[in-house]
């Protein structure tokens, strides 16, 4: 994550020795450890205040936080709640699959802009083209399904 410019912070209802001990496992340094949910949203908050947050949560304790976040990820094995709480939802419990979810979600962010771009291009260039006359409505219209 790290690579990639993400800042991992770990948020959890456990106690504070479970927590650092999984912390130190994944290479996590921001432990908050023993937090209530109410509390875990708040933490959400603060820290929306320096960017954007990626909530990854799998409890119903953690529903409220994952509503908070910018981008709320639910692990398929959480609970209802967090389920339909969050904006993507990856089946299973794989923390890496958090990593190919943005990936996939950057590519096809990137490549709903080129559609845009190119529509308007396509749109701006051929409507007049086939408008003056200078090109038949029906090319124009085959390189706008093509395109």
């Amino acid at each position: 994550m790290r690579r990639q410019g993400i800042t991992p912070v770990m948020v959890t209802g456990d106690n504070r020795r479970a927590a650092q001990r999984v912390a130190r496992e994944l290479g996590i340094d921001g432990v908050r450890a023993e937090v209530l949910p109410q509390d875990k949203a708040e933490i959400v908050r603060d820290l929306q205040r320096d960017g954007r947050v990626a909530m990854v949560g799998d409890g119903i304790n953690d529903a409220p936080a994952l509503v908070q976040a910018d981008v709320s990820i639910a692990m398929g094995g959480g609970s209802d709640i967090a389920i339909e709480s969050a904006d993507v939802i990856i089946v299973g419990n794989r923390l890496d699959a958090v990593l190919i979810a943005r990936d996939i979600g950057q590519r096809s962010y990137r490549r709903t802009q080129q559609n845009v771009v190119l529509a308007f291009l396509l749109n701006g260039i051929g409507v007049p083209l086939a408008a003056t006359g200078l090109v038949y409505p029906i090319w124009a219209m085959a390189v706008m399904f093509t395109g």
